[in-house]
């Protein structure tokens, strides 16, 4: 499994289950950090389960709730193609949400855990703190200093920006220059891209961020926190099943299900009393 730290050996469980009886349905625990390549896989065998269990119209009529590892383009095109109900949050879901932009508590948190990460230097110029006209193409930094066209297209991930940099002569002498740049420049002034407009095609990701900044769209995603992480709760504290103890990915996988499978014991039998 490959870190920032490096490669280890581990493996990631993966869990899907029901959000009225916390059953678990699909259970299959891979050799990656990144869970966006686990999506499709796992969907495609809840399917066949339910199918086994004779259920196939659940699969049809079900609501899938997903966090933000699972988001990407290629994930949100393959669940378009299931006929899946899905709800999957992006990293700038929580962002979004104007009960959290209006929330001293959430702000103050989120400055404490910058300012820990920064280890107390200032907040950085984004390119919302740029000026950027889109008319005449040009681009004003936050010290009220011209910038010039680096690139009037330029491809990044597959979408178009144009690309202004600052001047090194303005960049160097700069007052905001901490707030600007992580490092003082050394060849180029900083540089901002804004994403060119013109002939942009609505992606699927654009989509689910109107389907899921929603009122349906956020009701219906916040029964997630409530649906699985009870389910990992219940696994890893109660069952202390916190890391793998097996070697070799047939033996974990085991392993999982196996803790998986003690799991939905434990709610059929609570279903009985």
């Amino acid at each position: 499994m490959t870190t920032s730290k490096g490669t280890i050996q581990g493996y990631n469980g993966i869990a899907i289950n029901d959000d009225k009886h916390q059953i678990i349905l699909q259970a299959q625990a891979w050799g990656s950090v990144a869970e966006q390549q686990t999506l499709k896989p796992s969907i495609e065998q809840l399917k066949k389960q339910l199918t086994n269990l004779g259920t196939p119209e659940t699969f049809s009529t079900a609501k899938f709730t997903a966090d933000s590892g699972f988001h990407s383009e290629a994930n949100l095109k393959f669940m378009a193609s299931t006929g899946l109900d899905s709800y999957m949050a992006d990293n700038a879901f929580r962002s979004r949400n104007p009960l959290f932009k209006m929330s001293e508590t959430y702000q103050t948190e989120k400055e404490k855990r910058r300012l820990k990460r920064s280890k107390g230097k200032p907040k950085q110029f984004t390119r919302d703190d740029f000026y950027f006209d889109k008319e005449a193409i040009t681009c004003r930094c936050p010290a009220g200093k011209s910038m010039w066209l680096q690139s009037k297209q330029i491809i990044t991930q597959g979408k178009a920006y144009t690309r202004f940099s600052g001047f090194l002569k303005h960049c160097r002498v700069c007052p905001l220059q901490q707030q600007c740049m992580r490092n003082p420049p050394k060849e180029t002034g900083r540089q901002v891209q804004f994403p060119d407009e013109t002939n942009r095609v609505v992606s699927y990701s654009d989509k689910m961020k109107v389907k899921i900044d929603s009122p349906v769209g956020r009701r219906q995603y916040s029964k997630r926190l409530g649906a699985i992480e009870p389910v990992f709760g219940n696994i890893t504290v109660n069952k202390s099943m916190n890391q793998f103890t097996l070697r070799g990915q047939e033996k974990v996988n085991s392993q999982w299900q196996m803790y998986c499978l003690v799991h939905n014991i434990e709610k059929l039998r609570n279903s009985l009393h």
